[in-house]
């Protein structure tokens, strides 16, 4: 009987130690979240990552923060990115490309503020206005299901081609063209590739960050993409939503100084609608 008594004290003891310890484990793991000082944060190439080198990286490491900008040339890696831990937090999309992307893959990603997003152009190639498209004219877009479906209604809206009816907008295909009476050549091609393409199509439909990254200004555009469907998120794991360097990120793409830049640095940009303003043109730059 003292054995088996002896056998049980030493059990419960060890199942007290190892829930002191899981306990302590599970604090030291959730102080570590809360306590984090290093950010990676993930973007495309071009305007999203000037805003990082050139405003909100600053005002993170005034606060502690050491951050690193890891550029991508392409809409796949960063959510896969930011899915394995490689970074923290991304910049490049809009809601209903994350939306799908996240579903597809199996992701516990989401969205947790917007930022300044250049709109989606129709830029000349080898014929110089829209008024000079013909039989046969090509057209490069983007080759993400998303980013076509904008390019696609765009060009519906155009005329240049028809799409059927009671299509839904955001997910629209090429089997949705019901016509295409000027028979224009569509040339599929990785949003990054869309500005050198224009010296081999008659026309280039570019996303608002390859054009600014390529030198091209939205004034030079023959078309822009009207609404306010496609302003880009910043994206993050679910997990973080809640931690304080998410706070202070998102502080920091929203403080005054922040808009200030961008209003100067981005003029013509779309800007998050928390902002309040929904006009992209000079006059309503000015801070409220």
């Amino acid at each position: 009987m003292k054995i088996i008594l002896n056998t049980l004290f030493v059990c419960l003891s060890l199942l007290f130690l190892s829930a002191c310890g899981g306990e302590k484990t599970q604090h030291s793991a959730a102080s570590s979240v809360q306590t984090k000082k290093e950010i990676i944060i993930g973007t495309t190439v071009g305007d999203f990552a000037d805003m990082v080198r050139d405003q909100v990286k600053p005002e993170l490491e005034k606060q502690g923060y050491h951050v690193q900008l890891l550029e991508f040339t392409d809409y796949v890696r960063p959510n896969l990115a930011l899915a394995d831990k490689s970074i923290d937090i991304n910049v490049f999309q809009h809601k209903p490309y994350l939306d799908d992307f996240a579903q597809s893959r199996h992701l516990a990603i989401m969205p947790v503020f917007q930022v300044p997003t250049g709109p989606l152009g129709i830029y000349s190639g080898k014929l110089h206005e829209l008024s000079a498209v013909k039989s046969g004219s090509s057209v490069s877009v983007p080759n993400d299901p998303s980013n076509l479906a904008r390019a696609l209604v765009m060009l519906d809206k155009l005329g240049w081609i028809s799409l059927k009816n009671n299509i839904n907008p955001l997910k629209a295909s090429l089997a949705d063209i019901a016509s295409n009476n000027k028979h224009i050549k569509l040339v599929a091609l990785e949003a990054a590739q869309l500005p050198r393409s224009r010296h081999d199509v008659d026309f280039a439909v570019i996303n608002g960050n390859f054009a600014t990254s390529s030198g091209l200004k939205f004034t030079s555009a023959l078309f822009l993409e009207p609404g306010y469907t496609y302003v880009n998120w910043a994206a993050i794991r679910t997990a973080d939503k809640d931690t304080q360097w998410v706070k202070d990120i998102t502080a920091a793409y929203n403080s005054a100084a922040f808009k200030q830049y961008a209003f100067k640095r981005f003029a013509g940009y779309k800007y998050p609608e928390s902002w309040g303003i929904q006009s992209t043109s000079p006059a309503s730059t000015a801070l409220q």
